[in-house]
């Protein structure tokens, strides 16, 4: 999926927060999992960083845009956001916003 998503995005998509992070970039992680039914689902969180609240909102919507999508990838079966929000750290002062999205995959 990081591959994916970063293919099609315009700042970097990153598993962990990088040590010289820029100041625009995505982060995605997983945030849960299980399996019924022989059926495999998962929960990702994506956080989009930004150098204002606007930028953070901006990479956001471009992230849902693109995800629209990610169910080309063969071993995904279905997607859908379950939220997304104002995820701003406000100790820090970093504008970030973050969606959750819901994925079953075999």
């Amino acid at each position: 999926m990081r591959d994916w998503l970063a293919s099609r995005l315009d700042v970097p998509v990153y598993l962990d927060i990088p040590q010289d992070a820029p100041s625009e970039y995505v982060t995605l992680e997983r945030t849960g999992g299980g399996e019924e039914h022989h059926i495999n689902r998962c929960t990702f969180a994506i956080q989009s960083i930004g150098a204002s609240l606007y930028a953070a909102a901006s990479i956001n919507e471009e992230v849902k845009q693109e995800m629209k999508g990610i169910i080309e990838i063969d071993s995904i079966s279905k997607v859908s956001l379950n939220t997304d929000y104002n995820f701003t750290d406000t100790t820090t002062k970093q504008y970030r916003y973050q969606a959750v999205y819901n994925i079953v995959h075999y």
